[in-house]
């Protein structure tokens, strides 16, 4: 089912504490906002419009680098002003699904948002929410009233609508009331809203002591994934060979499409290979003209910028070169500082081996050169 989906991140964040609003804070080395909008895009929104403060649009433009399918929009004095402002800015048809999450629920997941839409296919609006467990009491210095807590729900983000139904509701909507959720707006319209299975990780981040708790959080929905990249390239007349960006003197050069730098050709691999992003042929065709003496500088940068995309981090690369000559020793260092430049890891994260086939099979013939690599990347769950 297509959908889109509109973060709302306009709120001034006043029972935060200290500090910039909540979805310019940092949480497991990204923004807040980033959060969000990433898992919304990998559950497969259509588009996303960001909804922000006006001033706040450089800083937008900032946590959501490298991402694509958003577009920001500045929200108005109250939240409802601001799912409105987010409501007009997309390019949805009337029976399109939408989603409206609030920033400030950084943990949503593609499960959480195919509960929704299948929730959808016999209600005009639904929402994740948990039953109450605590017991509620009425009053203020003392209690006047236990109140009973049978058929209470705490309702969660993201809420799911048609984009029509919603526009509507909220066209209905009294203009000196505050809805405290969209699912309010369509309820007093008449629409039926579905409850879905909430997530106690779907938690609001309100006050000072919640990010403490997200932060933690943060650090157990990530994932280690492993790529592996090989590549090999024949000998031909030359006077340099490209190795791990290190150009090395030599009586031949490596034969390809671009420099030839099989040590970065296997490590572009081996990084999208962590992603799932396919392989450096699929990315850079050799059929293609444009790519013919490229420095593979421009392949492997290109394939860190897409685990970035996804919000991942490189841990650590490793590089084994097979081949009988060049020696590879005496610039291992060179090359270790080049990837680690690259790729912006300390240099205790970058290994730059080699060895030799000890006279066998085609390097061992001195044909060829071959290079294995190894990625270690984190990402979000």
């Amino acid at each position: 089912m297509n959908f889109s989906a509109v973060v709302v991140a306009a709120g001034s964040s006043t029972r935060a504490g200290p500090g910039v609003p909540k979805p310019w804070r940092s949480l497991g080395g990204r923004p807040i906002l980033r959060w969000s909008v990433e898992a919304l895009a990998r559950a497969g929104a259509r588009e996303i419009i960001v909804v922000t403060a006006g001033e706040r649009m450089t800083d937008a433009t900032e946590a959501l680098a490298g991402l694509t399918g958003w577009k920001a929009v500045a929200g108005g004095a109250t939240r409802a002003e601001s799912v409105q402002a987010g409501l007009a800015a997309l390019s949805a048809a009337d029976d399109e699904t939408v989603l409206i999450h609030d920033a400030a629920r950084p943990f949503v997941t593609t499960t959480h948002v195919e509960r929704l839409l299948a929730a959808l296919a016999d209600a005009d609006g639904a929402v994740p929410a948990l039953p109450v467990a605590d017991t509620l009491k009425r009053g203020a210095e003392v209690i006047v009233e236990t109140v009973s807590r049978e058929g209470l729900w705490r309702a969660q983000t993201p809420q799911a609508f048609s984009y029509r139904t919603l526009l509507d509701a909220y066209a209905a909507w009294p203009a000196d009331a505050e809805p405290t959720d969209d699912a309010a707006v369509v309820e007093r319209a008449g629409g039926r809203v579905a409850l879905v299975a909430g997530d106690p990780l779907l938690m609001k981040l309100t006050y000072p002591e919640d990010f403490a708790m997200a932060e933690h959080l943060a650090g157990g929905r990530r994932i280690t994934r492993t790529g592996f990249g090989v590549d090999a390239h024949r000998w031909g007349p030359g006077e340099a060979v490209w190795l791990c960006g290190v150009r090395i003197d030599h009586d031949q050069t490596l034969i390809g499409h671009s420099d030839a730098d099989a040590g970065l050709h296997a490590l572009t691999d081996a990084l999208l290979g962590a992603i799932g992003e396919g392989d450096i042929g699929e990315h850079f065709p050799p059929s293609d003209p444009q790519w013919k003496g490229a420095s593979s500088d421009r392949f492997l940068l290109h394939a860190a910028g897409l685990v970035a995309a996804k919000g991942g981090l490189i841990v650590n690369v490793d590089v084994t070169l097979i081949c009988e000559r060049p020696k590879i020793r005496p610039h291992r260092d060179a090359m270790r500082a080049r990837l680690a430049d690259l790729l912006g890891l300390p240099l205790d994260r970058v290994s730059v081996k080699a060895t030799t086939t000890e006279g066998m099979g085609f390097t061992g013939r001195g044909e060829g050169l071959m290079a294995q690599a190894v990625a270690t990347v984190e990402t979000p769950l």
